[in-house]
């Protein structure tokens, strides 16, 4: 005949904090990345040479803006002449790249030709600022921009517009 013997129960109270039942109890502590597999330890930085010669890891820095467009030269005509400044020559309704300009403080703005929609849907718009927000507002509209809709934040006259091709951007009164 076979005798059972009942469940161990957990005494009540705090559990301790030191012997063999303190390291059962504690919370599990994540693996240095040396005790890890190969494939979920951290990658080490990319080597790359700096302009002066020297080795040194991998960095990133913000080279410009991508505008998906319909049409990527007149998109870039619009902003162009929004801007004041040119495109580049060579553009086409595939490519087309914004001109350089200090005076405008403009970083690298290409534009690219998608045939089928937009790939994502960004809530990402440009605000440019001007002096004479109802001039400015009236010669973007000339140009091809439509209004959407004005705010008044305490101080700060905020105009939403859509270029040519839907994409909302925000003139601010200076």
């Amino acid at each position: 005949m076979t005798t059972l013997t009942p469940p161990r129960r957990r005494p009540s109270g705090p559990r301790p904090t030191t012997g063999v039942h303190a390291l059962t109890s504690a919370a599990p502590q994540p693996r240095p990345p040396h005790a890890l597999p190969a494939r979920m330890r951290p990658a080490e930085p990319t080597p790359r040479t700096t302009p002066t010669g020297a080795v040194g890891p991998a960095s990133t820095a913000f080279a410009g803006l991508t505008y998906d467009a319909f049409d990527a030269l007149g998109a870039a005509s619009f902003w162009a002449a929004a801007l004041r400044v040119d495109v580049q020559a060579g553009a086409t309704s595939a490519r087309a790249e914004l001109a350089p300009s200090a005076d405008a403080g403009l970083p690298a703005v290409v534009f690219r030709q998608v045939t089928e929609g937009r790939p994502l849907a960004t809530p990402l718009h440009l605000r440019l600022t001007t002096t004479d927000l109802e001039a400015e507002s009236r010669r973007l509209e000339h140009l091809g921009a439509r209004r959407l809709g004005t705010a008044t934040d305490r101080t700060l006259r905020t105009r939403t517009f859509a270029d040519p091709e839907g994409n909302a951007f925000d003139l601010v009164a200076a």
